[in-house]
């Protein structure tokens, strides 16, 4: 089952914040900003800060093609761009390919460029969240066909961002994932390294008997702040987590 708009991105947007979507190749981003820095002037602005992200992780993957088909953990050359090199270390923690942290790093490498003219800002690519926030913000969890989908959400202090919110599922979406998890929600100040290991937990999960062991994993990295594992009707949590029911209506709380 894929993910439509509805049921998923409307989980993460904020109601202060203008939300506006860019997409580049494979790039599909939904981006929140403080309604009085929104301006035509700043999308063209961000959608030439995405192509300049893109490029130099295009270009290498041009001369390296190994670095996107690999599954496990790879070594790239010690003159490849940062982005490069942060998807490669997050992928080594995690234990897992470097393009398991390729969703995380655009949308942190996209945030911060626009954290430095929005105080507030939401940056989501393919249920891989980059967040800096100044009141607390209420993110809902999609679970797909749990019973717990739409039903459970995850609370954001400022104090705790700028903040990787990371997702992997192995019956939502597109990405690729071993297991059968209906939600791994990873927290981590490090976008890549969160969607790395959100990825790696899900190859855990093929039963409800499952959580425990991939809780013990994804907690023993360094860097994981926070983790929600769903699978049915059964979840699991552990870390700098707090989790709220999900009230319609109430998607920011002040």
């Amino acid at each position: 089952m894929n993910y439509t708009e509805r049921s998923y991105r409307q989980q993460h947007r904020q109601e202060d914040l203008v939300h506006f979507q860019l997409g580049i190749n494979e790039t599909d981003l939904d981006i929140g900003i403080r309604k009085e820095r929104f301006s035509p002037e700043l999308v063209k602005w961000v959608e030439e800060t995405i192509r300049a992200c893109r490029k130099p992780l295009e270009d290498y993957i041009q001369k390296d093609e190994d670095f996107v088909r690999s599954l496990t953990p790879y070594t790239v050359s010690q003159d490849a761009p940062p982005i490069v090199q942060t998807m490669a270390e997050a992928g080594r923690l995690a234990g897992v390919g470097p393009m398991a942290a390729v969703a995380g790093a655009v949308a942190e490498w996209v945030g911060k460029a626009i954290a430095r003219r929005s105080r507030d800002v939401i940056v989501e690519n393919g249920g891989d969240i980059f967040m800096r926030t100044s009141r607390i913000r209420k993110v809902g969890v999609f679970a797909g066909d749990s019973p717990l989908s739409n039903q459970i959400a995850i609370e954001v202090r400022p104090s705790q961002t700028p903040l990787g919110i990371c997702t992997s599922s192995g019956k939502v979406g597109h990405s690729l994932s071993f297991g059968k998890a209906d939600a791994v929600v990873v927290l981590s100040p490090s976008v890549p390294l969160a969607d790395a290991v959100a990825t790696a937990t899900g190859n855990y999960i093929q039963t409800t008997d499952d959580l425990e062991k991939a809780l013990e994993f994804a907690s023993r990295i360094n860097g994981v702040t926070g983790i929600l594992l769903i699978k049915d009707d059964r979840l699991a949590a552990w870390g700098s987590i707090k989790l709220l029911p999900v009230n319609a209506g109430t998607l920011v709380k002040d």
